[in-house]
């Protein structure tokens, strides 16, 4: 069910992601950009360039980052990649989400791991003032001690530094791109 602001509410934590958070519409892509070469070796096409740009987009106007309508945030920018470039690229952006691919039981997309790994060219002196800013910090924070990633109470740099190390460990003993995505799950938990 979609949630409808009333006139003079503060604007969601999705459009402020994506205006000056974690996934702000600048930064965000550039970071994936380099992820993407790091990972593959090669650099993207035109097309994954574009997806590159636009595969968040749907954040915009979510409420929250990881509820039911939240993980919805990737159709629209695969709507828009099936618009300009045919279905490659619109499974392309909807499978870089791992919340969407695990409920539609897809394999995740080159874009996917690339996202992921984004994180490691993101300093904390970067990273962490806007995801707090944009109110994304404590909702992925409480997330990760839920799921017994980070213990609770570690500081917010221990948490990002625990992100950035795992998925550097991860993108250098497997390439991502041939791992099953069950296989690959498990070394998340």
């Amino acid at each position: 069910m979609r949630m409808v602001r009333k006139a003079g509410e503060t604007m969601t934590t999705g459009t402020k992601s994506l205006l000056f958070g974690v996934h702000q519409f600048v930064w965000h892509p550039v970071t994936v950009y380099i992820a993407w070469i790091v990972l593959y070796k090669r650099f993207p096409t035109f097309k994954e360039t574009v997806c590159i740009i636009i595969h968040d987009w749907g954040y915009w106007g979510k409420v929250n980052m990881d509820d039911k309508e939240g993980e919805t945030h990737p159709e629209l920018g695969a709507k828009i990649a099936r618009a300009l470039f045919g279905w490659q690229y619109f499974k392309l952006c909807l499978h870089h989400s791992r919340h969407y691919v695990r409920a539609s039981g897809q394999q995740p997309s080159l874009l996917c791991w690339a996202d992921k790994y984004s994180i490691v060219f993101d300093p904390w002196w970067l990273y962490l003032p806007r995801a707090w800013m944009s109110g994304e910090l404590q909702e992925y924070r409480k997330m990760a001690e839920k799921c017994g990633l980070v213990k609770p109470g570690a500081s917010h740099r221990a948490w990002h530094r625990w992100c950035t190390d795992r998925f550097k460990i991860l993108a250098k003993t497997k390439c991502p791109d041939v791992v099953s995505y069950a296989n690959r799950e498990k070394e998340y938990r």
